[in-house]
C-alpha cells in the first residue's frame, strides 16, 4: 500500500461572488517533495495556498493533509508543522530582527525563554547567511534582500515539515534572487521538508523545483518533473514558459 500524500488536493472548487478561481483542482505533493506552482494573475495560486492552511474554506472537494481531511484537524496544531515565507516579507516593524525570527518560538504554546530564543534566531539567521550583527537591528534597516532572508529564517524558525514560499524573488534584483533560490533549494533538501512555491520567475522555478503544477481556468492545466517543461508540448504551458503574448492565454489589456 502506497503511502498517503504529504499534501492532497482533489477536485477543489472556490469562488467567490459566484465566480469560480477553482474549478476543480487536483494536486498531490509527496513528503520532501518541492512542487511549485505556475499561472498568471488571477489563476488562483494564492487561493490554493490559503485554502491548504485552511485560511479560506473551499467550497466542495477535499484538501487533504497525511491523508486526513482538513476539517478533521486540530488546526493549531497543524500550523505548528508549517512555515511561510510570505511575498513582500510581511515582518514586524516594531520587532528586531530576532524577535521575528524567533516570534512562533516565544509566542507558542511551550513559548522558549528570551536568550534561549534569540539563541536559536541567531543560529537560524547565519543558516541563511546572516550575522549575528543583524539579529538587534530593526527591518527598517535592512536591505529587501536581507529582509527576505529574515523572511526565510523566520520560516525555518520551527524545523517545520512543511513550507510555502510566495513569489520568494518579487523585488529583488536577479543577483539577490539568485542567492536566495539557491537557498530554497538547499534549505528544503537538508531539512527533507516538503515545500511549495508560486511564482512568475522560471528562473525560481528551474532552481527549486521537483514537479510543476501550471494553473489555468481554475485547473491544472499541467503537472509534471520540472525538466519536461520545455518538451511537454502544451500551448498553454509553453506560451507561459516563454513569456509569449500570442497564445492560447489572452492577456490581459
Amino acid at each position: 500500500m502506497s503511502a498517503a500524500a504529504k499534501i492532497e488536493l482533489r477536485d477543489v472548487w472556490k469562488s467567490f461572488d459566484g465566480k469560480p478561481v477553482l474549478a476543480g483542482v487536483d494536486l498531490k505533493v509527496m513528503t520532501g517533495e518541492s512542487l511549485v506552482i505556475i499561472g498568471g494573475s488571477g489563476t488562483g495560486k494564492s487561493v490554493t495556498l490559503k485554502c491548504i492552511l485552511g485560511i479560506l474554506h473551499h467550497d466542495r472537494g477535499d484538501v487533504l493533509i497525511d491523508g486526513v481531511p482538513i476539517g478533521r484537524l486540530d488546526r493549531r496544531g497543524f500550523l505548528r508543522h508549517f512555515g511561510m515565507l510570505f511575498q513582500g516579507g510581511a515582518l514586524f516593524d516594531s520587532l528586531t530582527v530576532w524577535q521575528n525570527v524567533a516570534f512562533r518560538r516565544r509566542h507558542g504554546r511551550k513559548p522558549l525563554p528570551r536568550r534561549e530564543a534569540r539563541d536559536l534566531a541567531i543560529e537560524k539567521l547565519r543558516r541563511v547567511g546572516l550575522g549575528p550583527e543583524t539579529a538587534d537591528l530593526y527591518p527598517a534597516e535592512l536591505s529587501g534582500g536581507m529582509q527576505k532572508r529574515v523572511g526565510l529564517a523566520r520560516a525555518i524558525a520551527t524545523d517545520p515539515q512543511v513550507i510555502f514560499f510566495d513569489e520568494p524573488t518579487a523585488g529583488l534584483d536577479p543577483i539577490m534572487a539568485s542567492v536566495i533560490n539557491d537557498l530554497i533549494r538547499e534549505l528544503v533538501s537538508e531539512m527533507g521538508a516538503t515545500a511549495i512555491t508560486i511564482t512568475h520567475d522560471m528562473t525560481t522555478v528551474r532552481t527549486v523545483a521537483d514537479h510543476v503544477a501550471m494553473l489555468h481556468g481554475g485547473k491544472v492545466r499541467w503537472a509534471g518533473l520540472v525538466g519536461e517543461i520545455d518538451t511537454a508540448g502544451d500551448p498553454y504551458l509553453d506560451q507561459f514558459i516563454h513569456g509569449r503574448a500570442e497564445g492560447p492565454i489572452e492577456a490581459v489589456r
